[in-house]
């Protein structure tokens, strides 16, 4: 019985396919379109002519007065650029800084050393929680810190700085490594 039926479905998917295939290849006749109505010719409306004004024969009275008070300068710049301000650091650097030399020295923490043989490397973190490993000579801090020497258990930076005088002074700030527990 399940032959029979699958062999009737398929008889009818047959005819299918082929009424469809027939209707598709059916041509219609295209229908018979009419023109549209012809609109009468639409009148040519001419604009009304501005009466001319000449500069020579009028009196000078008679210009428009333009007022600008309340009217944005075209040629002014949308930005206001401000003279940047002098940093309080002492050397006459060009360009951008580091992330690393926007904090005091000493906010820096030391995550760690390593001690090699030809140069010492340490890993600082900022306050804001970046890391950075710094080697004998690298720039760090806000007042032009130099590292001048890495140690197993410290870090020695040299800042140049003014006092209150005008005066250019340096100090050295010590960053030491927290002892483990």
């Amino acid at each position: 019985m399940k032959k029979n039926n699958n062999n009737f479905r398929i008889f009818i998917l047959l005819i299918a396919g082929l009424l469809s295939a027939w209707g598709c290849n059916k041509k219609e006749e295209p229908v018979a379109t009419t023109p549209p109505p012809q609109l009468e010719k639409a009148v040519k409306v001419t604009p009304p002519v501005q009466k001319q004004h000449s500069s020579v024969n009028g009196s000078a009275n008679s210009a428009p007065v333009l007022d600008f008070t309340g009217r944005k300068d075209p040629f002014k710049a949308f930005v206001v650029v401000k003279p940047q301000t002098e940093r309080k650091s002492t050397s006459a650097r060009t360009g951008e800084l580091l992330p690393i030399q926007s904090y005091e020295v000493a906010k820096f923490k030391i995550a760690g050393i390593i001690v090699g043989l030809k140069e010492n490397r340490a890993l600082v973190i900022d306050p804001s929680g970046k890391g950075y490993v710094v080697k004998t000579g690298m720039l760090i801090g806000d007042s032009d810190g130099r590292i001048k020497k890495i140690t197993a258990t410290t870090i020695e930076v040299l800042e140049n700085y003014r006092d209150d005088n005008g005066r250019t002074k340096s100090r050295t700030v010590k960053l030491t490594l927290p002892q483990k527990k």
